[in-house]
């Protein structure tokens, strides 16, 4: 996984992504991937319009974002 995020990054691409979360919630997630630091990365998260820390451990799934798909913001 921590070699998808890291391409996707490098690409600048956006992803739609699947995430645990620590108490077992799952939540889908459309991001954009700022640093990766050791186990963690920092991207910042549309739904929340904000930087959030994500565990690599925690994603579930990852798809990059075609770019004609880039203008539909969830």
């Amino acid at each position: 996984m921590k070699e998808q995020l890291i391409k996707a990054m490098q690409r600048d691409q956006l992803l739609n992504m699947m995430y645990m979360a620590k108490d077992g919630n799952l939540s889908k997630r459309r991001i954009k991937i700022i640093k990766i630091i050791g186990d963690s990365f920092q991207a910042y998260c549309f739904a929340r319009q904000a930087k959030r820390t994500f565990m690599i451990d925690s994603v579930l799934a990852v798809v990059p974002i075609s770019h004609k798909d880039r203008s539909v913001v969830c």
